[in-house]
């Protein structure tokens, strides 16, 4: 709790706190009102829905690895604070192509801004590199993982009810306020400490550089390919969720949120739980533990024919999750040299999604030819194998040697 007290106290982590706020309200008010739009708009049709998730996540996928490299080559406040100014200049296209009936393009309009958002992310871990002192640095994330778990639950909620009770321009018409306004509040972020060194003559150094550190690194190595695999199981059962709630517990289709609703509600707890009790983060055994009880997961929820069983363990589930995402990105933060933040956070978000699409992929293939509960068993082994290049990772004593690493490949 000394911890959360202190950070607050951090000047840098409260605008960026408020910063982040200001921007999840937008992003669910939009998702949630061109959702509906698109819905009313296309008579429910299944593609066009499903196009406008693709063109809002695919970003993520694609160019997590470009927003890295220019976070670790440009200013963090400046790039933060353009990112928000594009994003409401985006938001401004979308009601100007609706307004001219010419609504189809505004997926290109949403895959502007999801892009954008790219650049900001990895620019914000910048900042927290910068200006957060590393024993706060696990609260940081803690904290910031519980407001975007909070809106897991409550984003999809409050932006419906804005929707039915505002409309969709009005609706719309708030998101470039909301954007401004943390632009707004990002521009009293402080200053860059010290002058930047100069910069390699291209990306492609960059790239280069940063995939040399990460090759270099056993412990980095041994993360990612635990992401890897867990990527992959979580993909395997994805979209099989729907299947668990009406085959195996016998419910409506409609009951599936609840137990989504469990695993937010444990997504969010366990990220409080992070945040207040950091000592957890550096337990020896604590990711290797955590995702073999991933795997019990996959499991019981394959097998069980009881919801309240299914349900404890999804909240169970997201509440050792949660800790696990917050060791991981506090080790990438406070661990990571400055100078190479932006760059293993670009490489590793799109490894994890390139595993959860191609888990994705299978999942049909899979279901279909063995059945629901083999895909899950399936996935279920796969997090258990994903415990083995975990086992070496000590969270909490690589500083120095990953230091020594970005020195060598400076």
């Amino acid at each position: 709790m000394e911890a959360v007290r202190m950070l607050f106290k951090n000047r840098t982590f409260r605008l960026i706190f408020v910063s982040d706020l200001l921007q999840q309200m937008a992003i669910w008010i939009r998702n949630m009102a061109l959702l509906y739009f698109v819905m009313e708009k296309t008579n429910g049709d299944k593609f066009a829905i499903s196009l406008l998730s693709i063109v809002e996540y695919a970003p993520i996928f694609i160019f997590s690895i470009v927003g890295g490299l220019f976070a670790d080559r440009w200013n963090p406040k400046r790039t933060m604070i353009a990112s928000d100014l594009l994003s409401a200049a985006s938001i401004l296209l979308i009601l100007a192509l609706i307004a001219n009936d010419a609504w189809q393009s505004l997926y290109g309009a949403v895959f502007l801004s999801a892009i954008l958002s790219q650049f900001s992310q990895p620019s914000s871990a910048k900042m927290f590199k910068a200006r957060v002192p590393e024993e706060q640095v696990p609260a940081a994330i803690g904290l910031t993982q519980s407001m975007s778990s909070l809106f897991l639950i409550l984003g999809p909620v409050a932006g419906t009810a804005i929707y039915q009770w505002a409309g969709l321009q009005a609706s719309l018409i708030a998101l470039p306020i909301l954007f401004l306004l943390s632009a707004l509040v990002l521009s009293f972020l402080p200053g860059d400490k010290a002058a930047k060194p100069q910069q390699p003559a291209s990306l492609q150094d960059d790239l280069r550089e940063g995939i040399g550190f990460v090759r270099s690194e056993s412990g980095l190595k041994r993360l990612f390919l635990a992401f890897l695999l867990i990527g992959l199981g979580s993909g395997l059962t994805q979209p099989l969720e729907i299947f668990i709630v009406t085959e195996r517990l016998g419910l409506s289709p409609d009951q599936v949120q609840w137990f989504a609703a469990a695993d937010g509600l444990g997504l969010l707890l366990g990220a409080l739980i992070a945040a207040v009790f950091t000592r957890l983060l550096h337990l020896r055994y604590l990711f290797p533990a955590a995702v073999v009880f991933l795997g019990l997961t996959f499991i019981v929820e394959g097998l069980s024919v009881w919801p309240w069983l299914t349900g404890a363990f999804r909240f169970a589930n997201g509440v050792l999750l949660a800790i696990v995402n917050t060791a991981v990105g506090s080790y990438v933060i406070a661990k990571i040299p400055e100078k190479m933040v932006g760059r293993v956070n670009g490489i590793l978000t799109p490894l994890f999604m390139g595993a959860l699409l191609l888990g994705t992929s299978a999942s049909g293939y899979v279901s279909h030819s063995a059945g629901v509960v083999p895909a899950y068993l399936a996935a279920a082994a796969l997090c258990v194998l994903s415990a083995w290049p975990a086992l070496p990772l000590r969270f909490g004593r690589e500083s120095e040697a990953l230091e020594k690493g970005a020195r060598a490949h400076g």
